[in-house]
């Protein structure tokens, strides 16, 4: 009984032996299969197949024969802006451009990495988009220690391309409120000789344009900037543009401290004269032709650093203005002057009064009317000297609302 139960269970041990057998089979054949078929390639031998002259043609767009465009998305970081010059209309920035696109003609696999980074001698082999900058008047791309170019292509044929550039651009500047001011320098960004069948430019989702705390001499610039796209059109077809909105508001501290200060007190001084007796005449002559000298000095000046275009600015209002004021106080004491000397007479000797009497004439009549006119010129000088304050107080109320409240809305 004792042997039949041996026999009878011995099969199951052996049926358990037999699987066991084949799992551990089926398990080393399984990494046989993976060692032999999972295997890296090199750097090296990836873009010798993917740069393959027969496979890929960098002359040409990767959607062109598919016939739907190459969708290219675009960011830009602004580094620095150097400068923004009135007189050839520019500025100067300091920027990296980065392009990304799909080409599908250079995917790969067989490597650990996530992309491959090229160096930029190996730049000129692979297609990369014809975009330019419209308003650029000179450009060059940073080439200290070697030239600032990037490109990675990743595994599903994603390419990104940057390049730090320094450029010059040009910025059609609206000048009617100088010095209180605020400028809109767009820049373009288009594409050179694909129209938008073959390529087609977009922004990037996140934080399309990159702008720090920067500080301008002259110019506060926000940390946020308009984004939009644009088409181009051209006798050849239409092609795409992206815009980017750059906003610039002048400060406005050394223009009050330079400019609007002293030509303020310039006109104050030559109130002085009013308080000056009306017979010293070198006194008040030499100070009224002394403030009109220095207000058109200071107004030569103020405008030395401008284009001359054929508007009217805002500080050539003040200037002239203020020029106004001073030359008038110069022809107030021109004005009292004449009055003053009208009808007057030598002081009479005792013999010239007594032929007086003989004539017939009355010295006391003539000397009572050159008294008046002396109170007349008196009653000008004391009104001058509530009048050319006044007006000229009300001149800076309705200057400065209209150029820093009323006006400033339509500089953008």
């Amino acid at each position: 009984m004792e042997l039949g139960n041996v026999f009878t269970v011995h099969p199951y041990r052996l049926q358990g032996t037999v699987f066991s057998t084949c799992m551990c089979l089926l398990s080393m054949l399984n990494i046989l299969l993976k060692s032999c078929f999972s295997f890296e390639l090199s750097r090296h031998e990836i873009l010798n197949r993917i740069l393959n002259s027969s496979i890929y043609d960098p002359l040409i767009a990767p959607n062109y024969d598919d016939d739907f465009p190459t969708n290219v998305s675009i960011q830009i970081v602004i580094k620095n802006i150097h400068s923004l010059n009135e007189i050839s209309m520019d500025y100067s920035m300091d920027i990296i451009f980065r392009q990304k696109w799909e080409d599908r003609r250079l995917k790969f696999e067989h490597f650990k990495a996530t992309s491959l980074e090229l160096d930029h001698k190996m730049i000129e082999k692979i297609w990369v988009p014809d975009s330019f900058f419209p308003q650029e008047k000179r450009a060059k791309i940073h080439d200290v220690t070697v030239p600032n170019r990037l490109l990675h292509i990743y595994k599903n044929g994603t390419v990104v391309y940057s390049m730090r550039v320094e450029m010059t651009l040009s910025c059609e500047m609206k000048l009617q409120n100088y010095p209180l001011d605020r400028q809109l320098c767009p820049m373009k960004i288009e594409s050179y000789s694909y129209s938008k069948e073959n390529v087609d430019f977009r922004w990037t989702d996140n934080s399309p344009v990159k702008v720090p705390k920067l500080s301008l001499p002259q110019f506060k610039m926000p940390e946020t900037v308009v984004t939009t796209t644009c088409q181009t059109q051209y006798e050849v077809g239409d092609f795409a543009c992206l815009l980017v909105e750059l906003k610039f508001e002048r400060n406005t501290g050394y223009y009050i401290s330079q400019i609007f200060i002293p030509s303020i007190l310039i006109v104050m001084l030559s109130w002085v004269s009013f308080w000056v007796d009306i017979d010293a005449t070198p006194a008040r002559v030499s100070l009224g032709v002394l403030t009109v000298l220095t207000m058109t000095t200071q107004s030569s000046g103020a405008r030395s650093a401008l284009p001359r275009v054929s508007y009217i600015k805002a500080i050539d209002v003040w200037m002239a203005v203020c020029l106004t004021f001073v030359f008038m106080s110069l022809l107030e004491f021109a004005y009292i002057n004449v009055v003053s000397r009208r009808n007057s007479k030598p002081i009479r000797t005792a013999s010239q009064c007594d032929k007086a009497l003989r004539t017939g004439t009355n010295p006391t009549l003539a000397a009572s009317n050159h008294i008046d006119f002396k109170k007349r010129a008196r009653h000008v000088d004391k009104l001058a000297r509530v009048m050319f304050p006044l007006t000229f107080f009300l001149f800076n109320m309705g200057f400065w609302v209209f150029y820093l409240v009323i006006n400033k809305d339509n500089t953008f």
